[in-house]
């Protein structure tokens, strides 16, 4: 991979001029980069990413990647590549009970084919993700920069001065934040957010197991929060694998993650269980905090949040990365529109019919899951009742299971038109 490296030469003499700056080399940023790149071939799209690409390449976590995010997936070209690291989802199960029940009862149940026969879902490795669209981007000509990042910025009339960590100086027609939840460039832009804090932790990590999965889902709803078990894809030795994402109160995350080996796997171990035999963390394990945070605009003149830099949200519903697909999806298509109208893709009238587009059903699925995250995070009897009666009229009624379903593959509203596997 060909990354451009700060030379000797004065900030002055290395000023260049791109069309779109995306900051952050993440699947969202380049999949609004190659989404560009592959509409119009001749509009000047870099992305400033602070991690070597090597680094993006060894991302070892895994994402729940919905039915509409593949279909852009596969419209940009790039599922093809992706596709034999993936494992299909064909079932979802979900009980709610605590730690030490001897039984854990399955209020939820639901198939993971849509319609057409096709899965509402796959699991997916982030490196082959990331690694797939780093190839594409190298092979359209986007200028990947890397490790770099955007420092600052001043807004003009008719473009942005970027200023990168190494000195570099861009000209850019639009800035692109895709620099994560706690985006740096969304506090310079004066963006302010909602914020608040759950006082959890997500502990991500992969396991194997002795008896497959079978492609089943399983979501524990536990009182200190949801324990997800998510199954990937045999590896190369024909070893059965989950990911895991646990959600647990920050102290006893950080205890579990910072403390030692037999500990950790006798934890694991209760909220598990042996359904699928014999079961040894093989991956890293890590911890990060569980917020919310929505900014309260998403534009600025020649700025514009997408992916977590605009939303945050709990990773309960799994939704995340594909909110962040679907804003990149928009934010492409209103830019490739306008180009092809003569009109100028920073300008701010241009910008606000991509957030009056987006910024609504990121709120609602926001508020959706802190909701959930609320009700299903505690130990109340009434509460309890409550949701598992809920539950279980969900896993009665054909109608509004066919209804969760579709919107868990992310299918539903006023939907891009790469969610819908056509382009732009």
């Amino acid at each position: 991979m060909a990354v451009r490296r700060q030379s000797s030469r004065s900030s002055k003499d290395m000023s260049e001029r791109q069309d779109v700056v995306v900051a952050g080399g993440g699947y969202v940023g380049l999949s609004l980069a190659l989404a560009l790149k592959a509409a119009d071939p001749g509009l000047s799209v870099a992305v400033v990413e602070p991690k070597p690409p090597a680094a993006l390449r060894r991302d070892g976590r895994a994402s729940a990647v919905a039915s509409a995010a593949r279909a852009m997936l596969d419209r940009l070209g790039v599922w093809s590549s992706i596709a034999p690291a993936a494992q299909p989802i064909t079932e979802m199960v979900v009980t709610d009970s605590r730690v030490g029940d001897a039984v854990r009862p399955v209020f939820l149940t639901f198939g993971g084919a849509l319609e057409d026969g096709t899965p509402f879902a796959h699991m997916v490795p982030n490196a082959a993700m990331v690694g797939a669209l780093l190839d594409a981007a190298t092979a359209t000509g986007i200028a990947l920069i890397a490790p770099d990042s955007v420092s600052g910025f001043e807004t003009g009339a008719g473009a942005t001065q970027l200023t990168l960590a190494s000195g570099r100086r861009i000209e850019a027609g639009l800035l692109v934040a895709c620099d994560g939840a706690r985006s740096r460039l969304r506090d310079l832009a004066g963006i302010r957010t909602v914020r608040w804090d759950y006082g959890q932790s997500g502990i991500v990590s992969t396991i194997e197991h002795e008896r497959p999965h079978e492609g089943r889902a399983e979501e524990h709803f536990l009182p200190s929060g949801p324990f997800a078990i998510l199954p990937l894809a045999d590896d190369a030795e024909g070893r059965h694998r989950s990911s895991l994402v646990w959600s647990e109160r920050s102290d006893e995350a950080r205890r579990l993650v910072e403390g030692d080996d037999f500990t950790f796997a006798l934890e694991l171990e209760r909220r598990f269980g042996r359904h699928l035999g014999a079961i040894r963390q093989t991956g890293p394990r890590h911890a990060y905090p569980l917020g919310l945070t929505l900014a309260r605009d998403w534009v600025r003149p020649r700025f514009a949040l997408c992916g977590d830099a605009a939303h945050g949200i709990h990773p309960i519903a799994g939704q995340g990365l594909n909110i962040g697909f679907r804003d990149a999806a928009a934010l492409a298509e209103v830019l490739i529109e306008a180009r092809r109208l003569g009109q100028d893709v920073g300008a701010f009238d241009v910008l606000e019919r991509y957030q009056l587009w987006r910024r609504y059903d990121a709120f609602e699925m926001g508020m959706v899951t802190d909701v959930l995250n609320r009700l299903f995070s505690n130990d109340l009897t009434p509460i309890r009742l409550i949701r598992d009666i809920g539950l279980g009229l969900v896993d009665r009624l054909p109608g509004l299971k066919r209804r969760f379903i579709r919107e868990a593959a992310g299918i539903g509203g006023d939907m891009p038109r790469l969610m819908r596997g056509e382009a732009i």
